[in-house]
């Protein structure tokens, strides 16, 4: 996720099934603000699933999926993620907080003595909370990866790491939010030291399979495709320049802070179900939902997951994601309503991605 956009921004058993869903008899709001994105915006497709206070849930696509076939929007489709996957990162995190094998008041030293050292970077200053909380002030290394995402390179978690520790401190650790997936790469190097698995496995094992999301992984290494039926992500170079397809790439730079793929819906069915305590404890839940001033956004991020005002009355709870090709935007009520929305390609201006989460409200608040 770009640092401007973050500014501004259990059931049991596997298989739930979903309440059908219903398309749109007739162009509404939602689909009318998302025809203007497309329309107005160079935005190749938006695609959505909206659910009500019932349980009723509408699918929408506009635009097209493949530039150069001219091919439909496959209803529903799957797309890369980008930050969203720092929601299941932290959930994971939080169940072993709740387990009692990470303290979040711990410092990252506890389970990565040595490892995080650079100018103004001590992880013996930093805690598991900061981390999640973006208040570590460790710096951002996503801007030095584009690169490595560009060339198909894959990258392992600790070069990630060593790429980031080059940089400077942002500022000192609690002393205020500033966004950075580094929070993250550490987040999830800190679960493979105290599980002794893969964070793609515990991610599957805790989340994904627990609740029943059919449409949800993380991608192995290597693999550069997107599983499904899915609209093609693009990118703008430059102005006049041509779209350039950036579907398949590897996401590896990404890793716990953004590589994983899912569709809209089970996206709502994740922070559906995370609201609803099927996820954390309640404890953790709570905590999780703490929330620090996202400058003066009148959002707050909490524990990997961000609050966002409505402008009909109260709040919802999501985090949104951008990698090359795509960008995500939506979140849950306290009663039940859900949206997400994903555009096919990372606006360059941020003011498309402020009428993105326009439309996201307009679809919680009809």
């Amino acid at each position: 996720m770009p640092a401007a956009a973050a500014v501004a921004v259990g059931l049991l058993t596997a298989g739930v099934v979903a309440p059908p869903a219903l398309s749109a008899p007739r162009p509404d709001t939602v689909q009318q603000r998302l025809g203007a994105l497309v329309r107005d915006d160079n935005l190749p497709a938006a695609l959505a699933s909206v659910r009500d206070r019932a349980g009723r849930t509408r699918t929408y696509s506009v635009g097209v999926g493949d530039l150069s076939t001219g091919a439909k929007v496959p209803a529903d489709g799957q797309v890369r993620i980008g930050s969203n996957t720092k929601t299941f990162t932290a959930v994971v995190v939080l169940q072993l907080v709740g387990e009692g094998r990470i303290d979040l008041d711990a410092t990252v030293d506890t389970y990565l003595p040595g490892l995080v050292r650079g100018e103004g970077i001590d992880g013996r200053l930093v805690t598991v909370r900061q981390l999640l909380q973006h208040t570590s002030g460790l710096p951002e290394y996503e801007g030095y990866v584009d690169d490595a995402i560009r060339g198909h390179r894959y990258l392992e978690p600790r070069d990630i790491l060593d790429i980031a520790l080059q940089h400077k401190s942002d500022f000192t650790p609690g002393a205020k939010f500033g966004y950075s997936s580094t929070n993250y790469l550490l987040a999830g190097l800190i679960v493979q030291k105290v599980t002794g698995r893969p964070l793609a496995e515990e991610v599957d094992k805790r989340v994904i399979r627990r609740i029943g999301l059919r449409h949800t992984y993380f991608p192995a290494p290597g693999d550069m495709t997107i599983r499904e039926a899915h609209p093609l992500g693009y990118q703008w170079d430059s102005a006049g320049a041509p779209p350039r397809d950036t579907t398949e790439i590897d996401p590896s730079p990404a890793w716990a802070a953004g590589q994983m793929i899912s569709t809209n819906a089970d996206l709502n069915q994740f922070f559906t179900a995370l609201l609803d305590g099927r996820l954390l404890p309640a404890a953790q839940l709570a905590q999780m939902r703490a929330t620090v001033p996202i400058g003066d956004s009148g959002a707050g991020y909490g524990l990997g997951i961000i609050s966002r005002p409505l402008s009909c009355g109260g709040v919802y709870w999501g985090h949104g994601g951008d990698i090359p090709g795509y960008e995500s935007r939506g979140g849950v009520t306290d009663d039940g309503r859900a949206a997400n929305i994903t555009v096919t390609s990372v606006p360059s201006d941020f003011a498309v991605t402020e009428r993105l989460e326009v439309v996201v409200d307009a679809a919680l608040c009809r």
